[in-house]
């Protein structure tokens, strides 16, 4: 198999080439079971290549932990052979979250069945600026009106990690709410006509409402970042 580019000798279908340091590949979509999962490689809107990794599942116990831990790390190890601009992923939660702990790529949620042919059919979307400045800058640093101690900033880290999110805004806090039995809860609502959204987070009675400003210009592309937003708190246990 040869680099389409300098006509190296490349192992798989996608690979990096190292000799002319040249990507084959622009994106990475992940199909993820529990036993099984697959790799599949875009160059625009053409598939380059597919590698299907498996495992058989330890009973549950520290077994089952490293075993997920060493199939993530295959299928990561797969990714980064390719170094692809972005990756996508749909499946279980739990393979979902062992994956992107191990992959510094932007990182994006893809619902629905045939994910490959959603995620070509979104290249004629527009394209978002993405935001490189920290966690800890997009928080403006510590902040002690936010409710939910650790808990509560922790989701907001989640949502500031995000490549489309600017900066978060905390707002006032409402402590006169229903009571919520289901420990701190967080959700990103419908954007505005600037492709902003609004983060509620709800510790108990107390609702504190946080303004997300992201890089979306209007409410078509602002909805698309809070459907990531809202994947990404639910995959962290902090869906509302």
């Amino acid at each position: 198999m040869e680099c389409r580019h300098c006509g190296s000798a490349i192992d798989r279908p996608g690979d990096y080439c190292l000799v002319c340091r040249t990507p084959s590949v622009d994106t990475a979509v992940l199909e993820l079971g529990r036993e099984r999962a697959s790799v599949t490689t875009l160059d625009g809107e053409q598939v380059v290549g597919s590698r299907t990794v498996t495992t058989t599942p330890e009973p549950e116990s520290e077994h089952e932990r490293r075993e997920l831990r060493a199939f993530a790390g295959q299928i990561a190890d797969e990714v980064r052979r390719k170094r692809p601009e972005e990756v996508y992923a749909t499946g279980e939660r739990a393979v979902v979250r062992a994956v992107r702990e191990q992959l510094h790529h932007p990182f994006y949620r893809v619902d629905g069945e045939n994910p490959v042919e959603r995620v070509i059919d979104r290249r004629g979307d527009p394209a978002l600026d993405v935001v490189e400045a920290s966690v800890a800058e997009k928080l403006g640093g510590a902040h002690s009106t936010l409710i939910g101690g650790r808990r509560g900033r922790e989701a907001l880290e989640v949502v500031a990690a995000h490549p489309h999110v600017k900066k978060i805004v905390p707002g006032p806090i409402d402590a006169g709410g229903p009571s919520s039995r289901s420990g701190l809860r967080a959700k990103a609502t419908r954007a505005d006509g600037n492709g902003n959204v609004r983060l509620l987070v709800r510790d108990g009675s107390s609702v504190q409402e946080n303004r997300v400003v992201t890089t979306a210009s209007d409410r078509e592309l602002g909805e698309r970042v809070r459907a990531a937003l809202n994947d990404a708190l639910v995959e962290e246990d902090f869906g509302a």
